[in-house]
């Protein structure tokens, strides 16, 4: 098994932002962050949250998977297997890309691990498309709106993901569970699909 790093997100967002022609002030004021965390970002002194991914995808117009993606030739299948996947977070939240680059894709699919008292950041989320979350092991609480749906092994949740929305491990275990972003619903692109 071929040992793969982890992408660097860091680098991919300053790419992304310099083919924009956004300087860090600029992508700071369009995801609502500060131009010091966008530095701390790209230069790896950092790691974003699920939420602040979503934010600087947003603002650069992009599907969240790109920060994962080498840009290449597109495929049309692709396997996924445990040790070789592209991943990125910290000690308390791993998120595993489980594929991207099809054309056109409308599914954007992760296997996070979550550790308890772990969660997706401090802004709550809220972007074009469906949500699924699939809990494989432990315990996820879900706040959608002011509802908390709290999801144990085996059980799922599928939602309009425009509904405000941010998640936790409330329990004493870690948390295994499959995260599928779908976009392209009634001509939705992809790009849109976390454009709030």
């Amino acid at each position: 098994m071929e040992d793969r790093k982890p992408p660097d997100v860091g680098a991919k967002v300053r790419v992304l932002r310099q083919e924009r022609g956004l300087s860090m002030r600029g992508l700071a004021d369009l995801c609502g962050l500060s131009p010091n965390t966008i530095s701390l970002i790209e230069r790896g002194a950092t790691s974003p949250s699920v939420s602040t991914l979503h934010q600087l995808a947003t603002a650069l117009k992009v599907p969240i998977t790109s920060f994962f993606e080498d840009r290449g030739e597109p495929v049309q299948v692709i396997l996924s297997r445990p040790g070789e996947r592209l991943m990125t977070g910290s000690g308390s939240l791993v998120l595993e890309s489980l594929g991207s680059g099809l054309v056109d894709q409308s599914l954007e699919p992760f296997l996070v691990t979550l550790q308890p008292e772990a969660d997706s950041g401090d802004q709550v989320m809220a972007h074009d498309g469906h949500e699924l979350v699939y809990c494989l092991e432990g315990e996820i609480e879900y706040r959608i709106e002011d509802r908390i749906h709290r999801l144990g092994a085996g059980e799922s949740l599928l939602f309009e993901a425009w509904l405000p929305h941010c998640w936790c491990n409330p329990g004493d275990k870690p948390a295994i569970f499959l995260l599928v972003f779908q976009a392209g619903v009634q001509g939705v692109s992809l790009e849109q699909h976390l454009h709030t």
